[in-house]
């Protein structure tokens, strides 16, 4: 899951604290959460906290199986792309109207897809997500501190640059050794 894994990299150094749907943390004027749910069933911790919060701006970091390792896109609104956890939150908000950023994890033509999603990144391809997650934490601290069109101007300038160094790997095509990850 990209969205834990680049969480667990944002705030090694901080506690999540445990609820019923959800674990999060807190750290300046933003909540960060993990759902405790089922993928499918996402929407009920964003609603959850949204509600106890009364929070009226959320990003939603996700992988995207149709974007090639380490490319990023930003969006505000859209469809689901077939991901199932884009389809709870969409549902329980009842609206499509929410900020993404999408992770490209690349899902080969030829694997199960059930299997795709649910294994382990080899060492080379966490060493590509490292610095995506770089790029990632520079987004969500616009985000937070400014707004997402901030977030989407910050990466307009840097987007060719950025895609040039992270394009080199496929994971499709690889075949070392893979790295448990959360």
């Amino acid at each position: 899951n990209i969205g834990f894994l680049f969480l667990d990299n944002l705030l090694k150094e901080d506690k999540f604290k445990k609820k019923k749907n959800y674990d999060f943390c807190v750290k300046k004027n933003t909540i960060f959460i993990k759902p405790k749910t089922y993928m499918n069933q996402s929407g009920n911790a964003v609603t959850a906290v949204q509600t106890e919060y009364r929070i009226d701006d959320i990003l939603v970091i996700v992988d995207d199986i149709n974007l090639p390792l380490g490319e990023i896109r930003l969006r505000h609104g859209g469809g689901s792309g077939g991901h199932n956890g884009l389809k709870s939150i969409t549902a329980s908000l009842g609206n499509p109207d929410y900020k993404r950023i999408r992770i490209g994890v690349n899902a080969p033509d030829n694997e199960d897809l059930s299997d795709f999603v649910l294994s382990n990144f080899s060492k080379p391809e966490l060493e590509t997500l490292s610095e995506v997650f770089e790029l990632t934490e520079k987004l969500v601290e616009e985000f937070s501190e400014k707004s997402f069109e901030d977030s989407l101007n910050m990466y307009s300038k840097i987007k060719k640059s950025y895609s040039e160094k992270t394009k080199s790997q496929d994971r499709s095509d690889d075949n070392s050794e893979k790295v448990k990850s959360p």
